[in-house]
């Protein structure tokens, strides 16, 4: 990728007899795979670029260091470099106040989380607390009360008739008994059976009842924990409204998570996001794809993973003072 983007660059800046010789400042900052630095030596894809056109040419380069593109391009608007790079998205708000150079490489934004977030997990106690106490359990209990209140009155009303019967001739306690009795089957754990023979009719139909309600009850349960499971991943922007989400501050990937209505927390180096995914500080980071294709290959595999397509595409370029003759 990095020798396309070289090739396709470098003819327009071809020697030329009347070529002078200078030093170009330019403003970068270390951001793998961009721009690496050791000791005194820079690597990279942005270095690769800039070296190779100052051959061409048989300028010199004169590196400076910033921690931010806000300050790569403050120090351009005041002359103290000639130029900035190092993934500095071209952006129409940009473009009002420096001159770029055509991309240099397409990229975009892309959300990066943790392996673990996104691998199937066993609920622990709070999760089953949780489920326990939620609205979907309680309707579930209130509707097995009610449903079994009907054969517990059907089961007193016949069994009461029979000499030897299971519960009491009269209503109370008879229907309590009843209803223990088949609350208890609904649960699969009756205790006794009636003496009277209609009442035992009853209790065969109430057993089919009882499997096709739990059975139903059960399916319904499995089928919202599973939709909770596929709600709770992170796989777009939308996905990552209510969630712990980590950006550098003053981006272009800081604007897009406002304009998407995600709260995040602004850091000054994507390297503290990084940090945050490990100590589970965040759930997500979202930051330029390239960037984080590099970190996922290298000192984060095994760890973090990118998540879902790269969205809000965009150019990275080389910026200039308004009417630079350097972007020719």
């Amino acid at each position: 990728m990095w020798l396309v983007a070289v090739i396709g660059v470098l003819p327009a800046f071809a020697p030329s007899a009347s070529a002078d010789q200078r030093t170009v400042t330019v403003a970068t900052r270390n951001l793998a795979p961009f721009v690496i630095t050791n000791g005194d030596t820079k690597s990279g894809f942005t270095i690769d670029v800039l070296e190779g056109i100052a051959k061409r040419v048989g300028w010199k380069l004169n590196y400076l260091d910033f921690p931010t593109v806000s300050e790569q391009l403050k120090a351009v608007a005041e002359g103290r470099a000639d130029a900035a790079a190092a993934a500095v998205s071209i952006t129409s708000a940009r473009t009002q106040q420096f001159d770029f150079s055509q991309p240099i490489l397409d990229g975009g934004l892309q959300i990066l989380v943790p392996i673990t977030a996104r691998e199937p997990s066993s609920p622990g106690l709070a999760e089953f607390v949780k489920l326990l106490f939620s609205k979907a359990v309680l309707v579930w209990l209130v509707a097995a009360l009610v449903i079994t209140l009907i054969p517990a009155h059907i089961l007193w009303l016949l069994e009461r008739r029979h000499d030897d019967s299971m519960v009491s001739k009269s209503y109370f306690p008879g229907i309590f008994e009843s209803f223990r009795w088949s609350l208890g089957a609904l649960a699969g754990v009756a205790d006794d059976s009636p003496r009277q023979s209609a009442a035992r009719a009853i209790t065969v139909v109430w057993g089919f009842v009882c499997i096709i309600f739990i059975a139903y009850y059960t399916a319904t349960l499995t089928a919202n924990i599973t939709v909770g499971k596929f709600d709770a991943q992170i796989n777009s922007p939308s996905d990552l409204i209510g969630k712990k989400v980590c950006t550098v501050a003053n981006t272009t990937s800081a604007s897009a998570l406002k304009g998407f209505g995600v709260a995040f927390e602004g850091v000054p180096s994507i390297d503290d996001c990084y940090k945050g995914l490990q100590s589970a500080k965040f759930e997500a980071a979202v930051y330029d794809a390239p960037v984080l294709a590099y970190y996922v290959n290298r000192e984060g595999r095994g760890a973090v993973e990118l998540a879902g397509a790269v969205f809000q595409p965009e150019g990275y370029g080389i910026a200039f003072k308004n009417g630079s003759e350097l972007r020719k």
